[in-house]
């Protein structure tokens, strides 16, 4: 605090014209009791205190003005309005936790930073090509690529800044890697852990939420495709043009990080996808406390149901053949619900996917999915602008309005809250529901 007496912050002198307004106003309110009648006429005594009111309001007035100007001169009107809107009204938002990777996972977590900063991602490490491949042999850190984009997708800080993280090298001994990974590096060796680099990390970022590794083992992925071959690697696994049998991970009973359990058992809701299936959804759900953590959640569980196929990996998988694998790999009973687009992919776009294997996710004539029927919601959540994905501006409020219907008992107590997040998605448009509700009576 003492920082602020310091010379030249124009500060000092508003502060002192508000301390100065103060005392006017309190001298006008006060002067019927301090002063006798005798020794001021009655007559003049109201004109003084008017003119110490009009004074001292003056005062305060301009005070507070030049106070405001001087404070968005230095952090702009902006960003200073965006400081208190995210540390006050954002803080007191759900608590979500979202688990994935690849290039599905930062769509959510794009658009849910807007409504919410209690976020933890939780990225899944299987990653073994590219430059995170090449960090994880020659360095022996955890993969960062898949965390990096989640913490990107999560910044508020300048675009200067994001681009700074996602530039890739293209020449020299550096080429292919990311300097968001190589600073992540850097962050691991000066810090000492890979957590502490998260962290400190985020500051950089100005990271709304938090970004965990699902766990700090070195794990490797396997995979039996249906031709009886074995395929070791999640980059040889998400390459592979034959379809996926079953994957499992070495070792089967990697400990996942303490802190990434807290928050899904914790969390208001729980958020699976949208992404590749056997490389960025199961690996998580592949670690046995992970699972269990997510089935012990009192929050609503959501499949973000993915828009396109994959060639090989999932050709000519509907909904329910990616909540059959799902089941068949963890058991059932995971997910409360499935949230589904129904937004046709433009054809001129489709038949570019059709020429490299893919195609739309399938998903009419899914009213009996896998045992404990979750229920399923259709809402456009397509963003076709030359690849197809997920609009994170249809996503999360899609996503917040399950959370509304089905989890009512998170805004008892906080009914500000819950009705500045029902306002914040009134504008949107209602999506239509469909489905049945579960044969338990989750969620409570």
């Amino acid at each position: 605090m003492w920082r602020l007496l310091v010379p030249g912050l124009k500060l000092k002198r508003f502060l002192a014209l508000i301390a100065l307004g103060f005392m006017a106003l309190g001298v006008a309110m006060g002067l019927s009791a301090w002063i006798e009648p005798y020794l001021f006429p009655f007559w003049r005594r109201p004109v003084l205190e008017m003119v110490l009111f009009i004074v001292g309001t003056v005062l305060v007035v301009g005070g507070f003005w030049g106070l405001w100007r001087s404070i968005n001169e230095v952090l702009g009107s902006d960003k200073w309005a965006g400081l208190l809107y995210s540390r006050r009204q954002l803080a007191r938002g759900p608590h979500i936790a979202a688990l994935g990777g690849g290039t599905g996972m930062p769509s959510v977590l794009r658009g849910l930073k807007h409504y919410t900063s209690n976020l933890t991602a939780i990225v899944t490490v299987a990653d073994d090509g590219g430059s995170s491949g090449r960090l994880r042999g020659d360095l022996g850190m955890l993969p960062p690529g898949d965390i990096r984009n989640c913490m990107v997708a999560l910044a508020d800080t300048e675009p200067l800044m994001e681009q700074l993280f996602q530039h890739r090298f293209q020449a020299g001994e550096l080429k292919g890697h990311s300097f968001g990974n190589l600073f992540l590096a850097a962050m691991e060796q000066a810090s000492g852990d890979f957590v502490t680099a998260l962290r400190e990390s985020s500051r950089v970022l100005a990271v709304r939420g938090t970004v965990l590794p699902a766990t700090l083992e070195h794990v490797t992925l396997h995979a039996t495709l249906v031709t009886g071959a074995h395929v070791e690697g999640e980059s040889a696994i998400g390459h592979s043009t034959d379809r996926i049998q079953r994957i499992w991970m070495d070792p089967p009973d990697a400990t996942p990080l303490r802190e990434a359990v807290e928050a899904i058992v914790a969390a208001d809701m729980v958020v699976l996808g949208p992404g590749s299936l056997y490389t960025s959804i199961l690996p998580n759900l592949l670690i046995p406390a992970i699972a269990d953590a997510i089935r012990q959640s009192k929050g609503i569980r959501v499949y973000v149901a993915n828009i396109m196929t994959q060639p090989g990996e999932t050709a000519n998988f509907s909904v329910r053949d990616h909540l059959k694998a799902i089941e068949d790999h963890v058991g059932p009973g995971l997910i409360d619900v499935v949230l589904v687009n129904n937004e046709k992919v433009p054809e001129r776009l489709l038949q570019k996917y059709r020429r490299e294997g893919a195609d739309q996710v399938t998903f009419q004539g899914e009213e009996s999915l896998v045992s404990g029927q979750p229920i399923i919601i259709y809402d456009n959540l397509l963003l076709a602008d030359g690849v197809v994905r997920h609009d994170p501006d249809k996503l999360a409020p899609a996503l917040l309005r399950v959370l509304l219907k089905f989890r009512p008992k998170w805004a008892e107590g906080r009914l500000i809250d819950a009705l500045w997040l029902e306002n914040r998605l009134r504008e949107r448009h209602q999506p239509r529901w469909d489905g049945h509700m579960p044969g338990k009576s989750r969620p409570n």
